[in-house]
């Protein structure tokens, strides 16, 4: 990624500016903020200003303290009112929510978020990457963005949340709306009301796998008889839409760019494609973890400070609004050493990385998700596509939210035998289940 800042004034920086994210994160001018004014006050053109935390220890304080660094008093984005009105968000979304009313509201999805539940849908999520790649395989050329992670997350999403096929343009346009809302500081409400309009069909219409589908999740009442109102399921229905398919597209189509530009990286993942597979229980390898932390889909979140103290000498006072840049955290060398290095084979780091938040009680719950969808699809692609090589510029979305790709496309051989790549893998996933170990097919 290109380098947006040089030697200046770093008080005149202001981090809404989107220039800054045209390539992607601006890392050069988070290494600068965190060395040089790692609690920065960021000024903005058209809005109330705010305090950036960009290095992580900071970071996870914030997130560690959510009775100090509140989500409900201001809302998680730059501005109170970014995609829904704040009253909205504070009435009917879990993230804008502070314990312990957003423990309550987490318990919601919890269940159908628990490893053992998830694997009940890892057929599903295989059937529909083999399905895209075998659409893609042999043209010896493809979008990794537009043909490959947008139809895969799009579909498996679709099934999860109980959507027929034929309704996934309308969700990838809702995920859209989405993404611009909060972008661009737009009033989305409309698209959410139809979102919620939109599940309430769902509920009781099907099931995936033996699982209840996610609309019917929501609609089911919790462990006391309580059953979320009707603008509660369609503020649960947006978030798991948006998440679900925003941030693993992303996760995807930035891994794939980073090891292209790391082609050692690539090579060591396609002779050794178990250092990406997940356990049965959910947990994630290193080298997943490390091209999270590489690209951090979610760049930021924002809090609102609900008394008066201090961040690293720094005083904060009740009511300024504090962002807290997980995009930085995710380099911070401190935590990582040799941070602006990919590396497959780094040590696991406590924590991972920032790409599901801070920790705390605002962990992403899509994580496990996440780590099945990037496990399967980035695993087939090393597989399916061999030669893989970029074929032109790679383009990212302008937005601090979120590190999006807008476009990757490669070129690939597509000489090789299908048939005989599914049944070699065939093979080798059989003598993986029944032996428990790693097994390797000699050339």
């Amino acid at each position: 990624m290109q380098s947006h800042t040089g030697p200046g004034d770093l008080t005149s920086v202001d981090l809404t500016d989107l220039a800054l994210f045209a390539d992607g994160p601006p890392h050069e001018l988070f290494a600068r903020l965190r060395s040089e004014c790692p609690v920065h006050w960021n000024n903005t053109a058209d809005g109330p200003g705010f305090w950036s935390l960009t290095r992580g220890s900071d970071i996870t304080a914030a997130s560690l303290d959510p009775v100090t660094f509140s989500s409900a008093r201001g809302g998680i984005f730059f501005r109170p009112d970014t995609l829904i009105p704040l009253e909205v968000g504070r009435r009917d979304f879990m993230l804008w929510k502070d314990p312990p009313e957003h423990a309550k509201y987490r318990n919601v999805i919890t269940k159908f978020c628990l490893p053992r539940t998830l694997i009940l849908v890892d057929a599903v999520v295989d059937d529909i990457v083999t399905n895209t790649l075998d659409a893609v395989a042999q043209r010896g050329r493809c979008d990794v963005v537009g043909d490959i992670a947008v139809p895969v997350v799009a579909t498996v999403i679709a099934r999860l949340l109980g959507a027929p096929d034929e309704d996934i343009e309308q969700l990838n346009a809702w995920t859209r709306d989405i993404e611009q809302g909060i972008t661009l500081d737009l009033n989305q409400s409309a698209s959410v009301e139809e979102m919620g309009r939109y599940c309430a069909k769902l509920v009781g219409s099907q099931v995936v796998r033996g699982v209840d589908s996610l609309a019917n999740t929501l609609a089911q009442p919790d462990g006391d008889g309580n059953r979320l109102s009707q603008s509660e399921i369609a503020g649960f229905f947006a978030m798991l839409l948006f998440v679900g398919n925003n941030h693993p597209r992303n996760a995807i189509s930035s891994a794939v760019h980073a090891l292209l530009e790391n082609p050692d990286q690539l090579e060591l993942l396609r002779a050794e494609s178990p250092r990406m597979r997940t356990t049965r229980s959910g947990l994630a390898p290193v080298a997943l973890e490390e091209l999270l932390r590489w690209s951090t889909p979610v760049n930021y979140l924002a809090r609102t400070a609900t008394t008066d103290t201090t961040i690293a000498g720094t005083d904060i006072k009740a009511g300024d609004r504090v962002v807290m840049w997980y995009a930085s955290a995710s380099r911070d060398p401190d935590l990582f050493p040799g941070a602006d290095r990919l590396d497959v084979t780094r040590d696991k780091c406590d924590p991972p990385h920032y790409a599901f938040g801070g920790g705390g009680e605002y962990f992403c719950q899509g994580a496990a998700l996440t780590y099945r969808i990037m496990s399967v699809t980035l695993r087939e692609i090393l597989r399916r596509l061999p030669e893989l090589a970029l074929a032109g510029p790679v383009t990212y979305e302008r937005s601090a939210f979120v590190t999006a790709p807008t476009s990757v496309p490669v070129r690939f051989d597509r000489t090789g035998s299908l048939d005989t790549q599914r049944r070699e893998q065939d093979l080798v996933d059989e003598l993986e289940r029944l032996t428990g170990k790693t097994v390797t097919l000699e050339s």
